[in-house]
């Protein structure tokens, strides 16, 4: 389950590490390569495990999909997580499963993270990460002033986009798919999405 990861695993005991609350990008940078995703939010270290099949299924469809859209109109770039995105004051870093950059507020060329707010984020929900990306990233988006966030459900097949409200306090739903509905975008004008391709058939 994605929660406060603390202490971290035992071969890692030799090591020097935070109390949960004072994690910081540079601790974020000790951890192990060890395939788990780890992200800090408001000094509290999460950790997830690898995705399964389903999950990497939605992520690669979106990607294929947002991005076509996106390169198409020279819009900016769609990027896949691992990219460490560094929320000011909230997230150091989270890794959203996609994340689009409006052309203009890109990272750099040759940036190892991005500091500051993307144009629209994409969770891709699993068992292990329902309640992080639904309630804990959620807030922290919100929070950040990300302008649009997109929640996928692969087990239960639905698509749920949030916007950031007009006083920058709360994310409003915007659209609402099943399989057999389309959604669009506010943030991308024109980019529409058939719920049922970002799933596995059968």
């Amino acid at each position: 389950m994605a929660q406060p990861a603390f202490p971290l695993s035992p071969e890692d005991a030799g090591r020097t590490w935070p109390v949960q609350g004072q994690w910081t990008y540079d601790d974020y940078l000790r951890l192990p390569d060890d395939g788990r995703r780890y992200e800090v939010i408001h000094g509290l270290l999460y950790v997830t495990p690898a995705p399964n099949y389903d999950h990497q299924f939605s992520v690669s469809q979106s990607f294929r999909l947002l991005g076509n859209f996106v390169h198409e109109g020279r819009l900016g770039i769609v990027l896949t997580s691992p990219f460490d995105v560094r929320l000011p004051g909230i997230a150091s870093p989270v890794q959203p499963d996609l994340v689009f950059f409006r052309t203009g507020n890109q990272p750099r060329k040759g940036a190892g993270s991005f500091e500051g707010v993307p144009d629209l984020v994409v969770e891709v929900l699993s068992p292990a990460t329902r309640r992080l990306d639904q309630d804990v990233k959620l807030a922290a988006y919100r929070d950040a002033g990300v302008p649009e966030y997109w929640l996928i459900d692969p087990r239960m097949e639905w698509v749920l986009v949030y916007l950031l409200s007009a006083d920058r306090r709360r994310y409003v739903e915007h659209a609402r798919g099943n399989k057999g509905d389309v959604i669009a975008s506010a943030v991308l004008p024109g980019f529409r999405l058939a719920v049922s391709d970002l799933f596995l058939a059968g």
